[in-house]
Parts: structure tokens; C-alpha cells; sequence
């Protein structure tokens, strides 16, 4: 089994806890960041702008994707503009349709056609992969976020999938495909299997990249005494 460090793909770290953030950024593990407003949420975020600032004052040298908000083209158009403006390392997060359903695709070639680096995001399917692709400038950077972790969640195998995206997304040599909403350390290996060029992972799926390679015989006597031990500490009887 190849470690974390010999594989092709690359890791993005994926949350809003800013203090986390610098950590794993100081550790060197990741490539990149990626967030969106239900992190954002979750984390208690209170003001974006100030939060994006925040953040790249800290990263400078990696990129880093933010989303926009508004859900009529006109406006993500604007917020698309001024989110690109925080910083030459920010990819600007534009879902690949709105909240009724209508493609984002003519405002995606716009704003690539521009140069603005786009992380084009919430995709589910390799016809939408394939309109994103052709919409996107082969002259500049960008990725195509496909949700692998939702797809699993329908009891679709997700691999089949990204390994058709990736050969779809072969056409643009500046854009790359991103296995989204990861569940378990596994994906990284299954994106790298697939010919994914990104994988965002959370940090308990970063902490468990310390264990990739484990002895399974020690991890065995470990689980023991783990059970063991916890059963010790409640105090649980079965004979009195």
C-alpha cells in the first residue's frame, strides 16, 4: 500500500474553523482549502467577508475556494468578482445550478473566459461534468467539484463515476476534478484509484491518515483493549 505522501492526489482540507485551518496549514499535509456556507454555518461564522479576509491573510501560497451566495446569475456574476478580488490564490466557488434548478453554465464560461480560477461545485452527474468541462478555458485553472460522498449515499458506487469524470475532464488540461464530501479515509485511495486530481477530506479523515498502512493484527489487539477498557471504566458487571 502506497502512503499518503507517494500518491498522485492532492488533499484539501474542508471546513470554517479558522484556527484549525492554520494548523493543518502549518503542518504542511494539505494542498489546498475548501469551505462553503454550511461549514461556514456550522463553525459560527458570522460575517463572510470578514471570515475570507481573515483566512487569507493567514494563506497566501495555496489555494483556497470560497462560495457565493446570491442565487440569481446577475448578482453571483458580481459576488463571483468581488470574492476573486480577496486574492490571487482564491478559486471561486459557483454552484453548477441554482436553488430552481437552471444551469450556471453560461455564467461559468463567462467568468472563465475572463480568467477568473472557478471551483464549479454540487455536481452529481458526468452530463453536468461534461457541460462544465466544455464551458470551462482550457488557458486557465480550475476545478470541477464532484460529490462522490453524495453519490455513495444514494448506494451508487461512486468510483465508476469519477473515474468517467476524470476522463471527460482529459480535454481541459487546466481543469481538475475533485472528489467532494468525502466519508472515510478509503476515498482517498478510491479518488486516487479513479484518476481524481483533488480530494477535500475533514480533519478527523486528516487524522486518520496516521494510520493508513497499520499493522491489522495490532489494530485487532488494540479494538480489544479498547473494548475492553471502556467496558472496565463504566463499571459494567454481568455476574455479580
Amino acid at each position: 500500500m502506497k502512503s499518503i505522501q507517494e500518491l498522485n492526489v492532492k488533499l484539501f482540507a474542508d471546513g470554517a474553523d479558522i484556527l484549525e485551518m492554520k494548523k493543518v496549514y502549518q503542518s504542511g499535509c494539505v494542498k489546498g482549502f475548501t469551505t462553503n456556507p454550511t461549514l461556514m454555518r456550522k463553525g459560527g461564522v458570522v460575517n463572510f467577508k470578514d471570515f475570507a479576509i481573515s483566512v487569507l491573510k493567514e494563506i497566501q501560497d495555496l489555494p483556497v475556494s470560497f462560495e457565493v451566495l446570491s442565487d440569481e446569475f446577475d448578482a453571483m456574476n458580481l459576488e463571483a468578482r468581488e470574492i476573486a478580488s480577496w486574492g490571487a490564490n482564491v478559486n471561486v466557488k459557483i454552484p453548477v445550478t441554482n436553488t430552481k434548478g437552471a444551469s450556471s453554465v453560461p455564467l461559468i464560461k463567462e467568468l472563465s473566459a475572463e480568467g477568473l480560477a472557478l471551483n464549479v461545485t454540487g455536481i452529481l452527474t458526468n452530463e453536468q461534468v461534461q457541460d462544465v468541462c466544455n464551458a470551462l478555458s482550457p488557458k486557465v485553472k480550475s476545478i470541477v467539484s464532484v460529490f462522490a460522498g453524495r453519490i455513495a449515499d444514494t448506494g451508487r458506487d461512486p468510483v465508476p463515476y469519477m473515474t468517467e469524470a476524470a476522463n471527460i475532464l482529459k480535454s481541459n488540461p487546466n481543469a481538475e476534478l475533485l472528489w467532494a464530501s468525502s466519508r472515510e479515509l478509503l476515498n482517498i485511495f478510491q479518488a486516487e484509484a479513479s484518476g481524481c486530481h483533488i480530494i477535500t477530506v475533514t480533519p478527523d479523515i486528516l487524522r486518520k491518515t496516521l494510520m493508513v498502512g497499520k499493522d491489522l493484527k495490532q489494530l485487532s489487539l488494540e479494538t480489544v483493549q479498547m473494548l475492553h477498557g471502556d467496558a472496565k471504566a463504566a463499571g459494567y458487571t454481568i455476574i455479580n
